[in-house]
């Protein structure tokens, strides 16, 4: 420890050699915390976590009949059995599928109509699988995308992975909020447009249904009562023949109820030869009915046919008419697509014609866009979703940690009575981040797959203020008790302190090193276990070289003494 001893006092009893090592440091800092914004350090809630299973949405347009729909579906099986690492799949046509843990919250039960359809993968244990299912989700979305989406014009495909963290309606959410429906369609649309564009986002969904022109029918009472006929008889074939309805009950003995007698047509029978007027006025002459009389009806002469628009889901929230745009990230933190895609939207909008204002301050929706259209309409554009999850949580987590600041300062102050001593304790404490961040980069460099800073890395990072915080009050205290007692001189007194204390340092840095290192390999708390081992690394460094000269400049450590005693460094023994 002699040699730690003499780099120390050589660093302290230069000026340029003290600003160089806080030149060095600061720039450390600079650098490192420069890492998150230009993406060699990705944040991110929770990492990617590997499952053995995920789930495939299918939306063809709407108004898609069930056959168009299964045929969309039927693609995707077929590539997916390819997969060695697929054990099975179940197909739900025109329904979800039973709720898991992301259908719960992605409305996978609220699901009934022939345009929809959903495929609940299983793939053989994680722990015997050398690809994640991220991973695989990742490759294979390309592929299915490409073979599959283009069998039915509009149709959406998303691969759906169990989420790792706390249950959101997607990645990237935005809320398009205002009064005319309309617009809002059209803002969505334009929405959707830009995020389709941005890099890494994927299975961009808007949640409206599409408008189109339908044709309904209705029984002309006049008619069916000159016919011989009655609306039942009209209600009860125009059912059997579309939709199918049970005509007779059957009763058994192994069953406790009647079993009912369900008859439909065939559904060749059914299909229309195309979606004109018509070829729906030929299927209903196709179709007769006996009247009172005993002649035969056919069921076009009494039945009128109407083009009318259909009636779309309207969604609200906080009594605003809401339209949601939808997208997953693919492998990627969600905040570097948001700011890529909030200036694109911010460049296509103004460009459209719209004013657009940002969120003032820096409150929870600080990255939301008001729109004005030119007739002084009002929309806003709010983010939400995964994305939305983590700025709250690094927030809140941030907050969490400048409270842990004011305190650890205020005991300090209590203690040193000092501000500046308080405040040379916390400098040295918060320098960890160089070594949470780095280490981060370090551990990216070195796996397979994207390494994040998550909140469980923030949740690390604080953890450390305290154990950062008593290396430095060792060296102070040591250092006062070696001036006070010994007579030394300040310099050589936080050199030999530096030098004696590097020991206890060394050995707690390794048990805490030895102890995260299991929680470095696990999938969602990796980052705590990083972070604590690198953070760790960092802070023994920063106490032993950066606080003693912090200490040297601090009039704190001077004696209170007028008439110190002085002794011979040589000649003073001290344990080490």
């Amino acid at each position: 420890m002699h040699r730690l001893e003499n780099l120390v006092y050589w660093i302290l009893e230069s000026k340029s050699r003290k600003f160089l090592v806080i030149v060095l440091t600061l720039v450390a800092l600079a650098l490192s915390v420069l890492m998150i914004p230009t993406g060699l350090v990705k944040a991110r809630m929770l990492p990617g976590k590997s499952a053995n299973t995920f789930s495939v949405y299918i939306d063809t347009p709407t108004g898609s009949s069930k056959e168009q729909t299964k045929k969309v579906a039927t693609c995707v099986v077929d590539i997916l059995k390819k997969e060695k690492e697929v054990v099975n799949m179940s197909q739900f046509i025109g329904e979800g599928i039973p709720l898991d843990y992301a259908g719960l919250v992605k409305g996978a039960g609220m699901k009934n109509s022939e345009n929809v359809a959903e495929i609940s993968v299983n793939l053989t244990d994680k722990h015997t699988r050398d690809e994640k299912s991220f991973v695989m989700v990742s490759r294979l979305r390309p592929i299915i995308k490409e073979s599959c989406e283009k069998l039915v014009k509009g149709t959406v495909i998303k691969l759906i992975e169990q989420p790792a963290g706390p249950p959101t309606l997607a990645s990237i959410v935005v809320e398009v909020t205002g009064d005319d429906l309309k617009e809002l369609r059209y803002l969505s649309t334009e929405t959707a447009k830009v995020l389709s564009k941005t890099k890494k986002v994927v299975d961009v969904d808007i949640m409206s249904d599409d408008l189109f022109k339908k044709y309904e029918l209705v029984p002309n009472k006049d008619k069916i009562a000159r016919s011989g006929l009655s609306v039942e008889q009209v209600n009860k074939i125009l059912y059997l023949a579309f939709e199918g309805m049970a005509v007779a009950h059957k009763n058994s003995k192994n069953e406790a109820g009647q079993i009912q007698i369900f008859l439909s047509l065939d559904p060749k029978t059914k299909k229309f030869d195309n979606k004109s007027l018509e070829a729906l006025k030929a299927k209903l002459s196709s179709m007769n009915l006996m009247n009172q009389r005993g002649m035969l009806v056919s069921l076009n002469e009494v039945v009128d046919i109407k083009e009318v628009n259909n009636t779309p889901m309207i969604m609200h929230k906080d009594l605003n008419r809401m339209i949601n745009v939808i997208a997953e990230t693919d492998n990627e933190s969600q905040v570097y697509p948001l700011l890529e895609a909030r200036d694109a939207m911010i460049k296509h909008f103004e460009k459209l014609g719209y004013k657009v204002e940002k969120e003032p301050g820096m409150s929870t929706y600080m990255f939301d866009l008001h729109l004005t259209s030119k007739e002084g309409k009002r929309y806003l554009l709010r983010w939400d979703g995964e994305m939305k999850v983590s700025l709250d949580t690094f927030r809140d987590l941030g907050g969490a940690f400048i409270g842990a600041l004011i305190l650890i300062f205020l005991l300090l102050v209590i203690y040193y009575k000092s501000f500046a001593l308080s405040g040379i304790v916390l400098a040295g404490s918060f320098l960890s981040i160089i070594g949470v961040i780095v280490g981060h980069w370090v551990a990216d460099l070195v796996t397979e797959d994207v390494f994040f800073l998550t909140a469980t890395s923030l949740i690390g990072f604080i953890a450390l203020m305290g154990i950062s915080s008593r290396n430095s009050l060792l060296l102070i205290d040591f250092a006062k008790s070696l001036m006070e007692s010994k007579g030394l001189e300040k310099r050589r007194a936080i050199a030999v302190s530096s030098a004696t204390r590097a020991k206890p340092i060394a050995l707690t840095a390794v048990a805490i090193i030895l102890g995260s290192a299991l929680l470095a390999s696990d999938p969602v708390f990796g980052g705590l276990g990083v972070a604590l081992i690198s953070g760790t690394v960092a802070a023994v460094f920063v106490s032993l070289i950066f606080v003693p000269v912090l200490l040297d400049n601090a009039k704190a450590m001077e004696l209170d003494d007028e008439n110190p005693i002085h002794h011979d460094p040589k000649n003073i023994s001290i344990t080490r």
